[in-house]
């Protein structure tokens, strides 16, 4: 992969304006003593952060608990009334340099028109979480311009592993970030640079449409899963196929797409067969086993940020620039 560093060496984010790649809002880089917050926009929480607060005390931080923490309303952290005002009192408060959701699940859609998050655009602060958080990075993303964190969450810590939380660190502290991984799956060799968007199918399909949809054209499109059946994995690449959303991108990673099932008559096809069926047509750069979504080894990736990636057959390489 040399001629890969020698090519990323080469782009700096001037030069990607350079090339028609839009600028992004970059929140300030956390630094010691900075105070983050914790809230459950989605499900609620099966047992207290403990190791959460450790870990996040531990990188210097000062960690605020909101209301929904320890809040339950069916499956919730609370009612949607809860949940949306909780968000708004740390989007409000500049004290607060970063928003940590707790865990996904289900329900993050159901405040997120509750929410005002216009102070964003002129206090801008890191939002943190994926799964079903994705609908809160695609919506500040297409709204206002803003990068966020495709990250681990406080209920993930015990089971991440230590680099994944490393790499959490260093995006949240502004160190450099980049990776180079093995893939085992059927690579389209390639190269693209664009802004980097994406995170959890279902919840991109969710967004398709609305006002939290963001424009996929000339990006780089990162996709992970857990728990679908293959057949609508199937479905909901095909619905982005349709709605538009695949023809023009710069680059397809393929994260983690754990436990996935299939009825009793086999669909056929497995995640990377789908994908490439799917994406025929196109020419740009795809790789597989990127190291996030649904596993321990999540890598945090900072959605909204230029990228530069290069894929061989069995090797890719995603830089942040």
């Amino acid at each position: 992969m040399d001629n890969l560093d020698n090519n990323i060496n080469s782009y700096g984010l001037a030069d990607l304006r350079t090339y028609g790649l839009p600028a992004s809002i970059q929140p300030p880089y956390l630094k010691k003593g900075d105070k983050v917050a914790i809230t459950c926009p989605a499900k609620k929480l099966p047992a207290p952060m403990t190791d959460a607060i450790d870990l996040l005390q531990s990188w210097g931080l000062e960690v605020v608990l909101g209301e929904t923490v320890e809040a339950s309303y069916h499956q919730f952290a609370g009612d949607d009334d809860l949940r949306a005002r909780d968000m708004q009192r740390f989007i409000d408060d500049d004290s607060i340099k970063a928003i940590i959701a707790a865990r996904g699940g289900y329900g993050a859609i159901r405040i997120i028109d509750k929410v005002d998050f216009s102070r964003l655009a002129t206090n801008p602060k890191w939002l943190i979480g994926f799964s079903d958080i994705t609908i809160l990075h695609t919506h500040l993303l297409a709204n206002y311009g803003l990068q966020s964190i495709h990250g681990q969450m406080p209920i993930n810590i015990p089971d991440a592993s230590k680099h994944s939380l490393d790499t959490l660190r260093q995006a949240l502290f502004g160190e450099s970030l980049s990776y180079e991984f093995t893939s085992y799956g059927i690579n389209r060799s390639g190269e693209g640079q664009g802004i980097l968007i994406g995170g959890n199918l279902s919840l991109l399909v969710a967004a398709s449409g609305s006002i939290s949809d963001p424009d996929y054209s000339g990006k780089i499109l990162f996709i992970e899963d857990v728990g679908e059946y293959l057949y609508s994995v199937d479905r909901m690449l095909r619905m982005l196929k349709r709605a538009g959303k695949l023809a023009g991108l710069a680059g397809l990673i393929v994260g983690g797409f754990s436990g996935m099932k299939d009825n009793d008559i086999p669909f056929g096809q497995t995640v990377p067969e789908i994908v490439m069926d799917v994406v025929s047509g196109y020419n740009y750069p795809v790789c597989f086993d990127f190291p996030a979504g649904h596993i321990p080894d999540n890598n945090s990736l900072v959605l909204g940020r230029p990228v530069h990636l290069m894929v061989n057959e069995q090797q890719a390489r995603l830089k942040f620039v």
